[in-house]
């Protein structure tokens, strides 16, 4: 699972995940919640589905918005442990 996805891959995987995006060799999604503890408690449910699968991505909060960001460091690309994640991180975050 830590094999590089190639660019249409990744294009095509990123076609199901609406609101995100490839930077570089990183899968990035910004959520705007209401306030400071609702962006909390996303940082918080995130955290519980990054460590079933023991991937855990870089999250920045500032006030209301949450960057989360994933990437395969060891294979310094996109895998499909970042589209996996990204995907599980998704369900949470469709119904806002």
């Amino acid at each position: 699972m830590n094999d590089r996805l190639n660019d249409s891959t990744i294009e095509g995987e990123l076609e199901k995940l609406p609101g995100w995006r490839r930077d570089g060799d990183a899968l990035v999604r910004v959520v705007e919640e209401k306030d400071f503890a609702e962006a909390m408690i996303v940082v918080n449910a995130i955290a519980h589905i990054a460590t079933a699968v023991n991937h855990h991505p870089e999250i920045t909060v500032d006030r209301t918005k949450v960057t989360i960001r994933t990437t395969s460091h060891n294979a310094g690309a996109i895998t499909a442990r970042d589209v996996d994640l990204a995907t599980r991180i998704q369900a949470i975050l469709t119904p806002r």
